[in-house]
């Protein structure tokens, strides 16, 4: 008998599907140039972008087809506070969808 895949391994799958549409903004193309060589956190997303609205800009490249996921990390802020930034990468499937989508673009 088969297994049923579980809801999370179907969205993987359809995620892995998915293909990323591509975008002409400058502030995605930085992003995205940014990320394929590192990790970012958001202060960084930020000066790269050249915007200080980097999740908003991270939204609207997941909109497009891409993963980017945000892993958050414990840290001591200045006042001694522990916080969770965010640290945002491409995911191997992102690295694919870009690659393939720019390999498209030069054609």
């Amino acid at each position: 008998m088969k297994k049923r895949p579980t809801p999370q391994k179907a969205e993987s799958s359809a995620l892995d599907r998915r293909k990323f549409i591509g975008t002409d903004n400058p502030r995605h193309l930085r992003v995205i140039w940014a990320l394929m060589t590192r990790p970012l956190p958001r202060q960084q997303l930020d000066s790269v972008a050249g915007a200080s609205n980097g999740p908003e800009l991270v939204a609207e490249l997941r909109r497009r087809g891409l993963e980017l996921l945000c892993t958050r990390t414990k840290k001591i802020d200045r006042d001694g506070f522990d916080v969770l930034p965010g640290i945002y990468h491409f995911t191997r499937q992102d690295r694919r969808r870009v690659n393939r989508w720019l390999s498209g673009r030069k054609a």
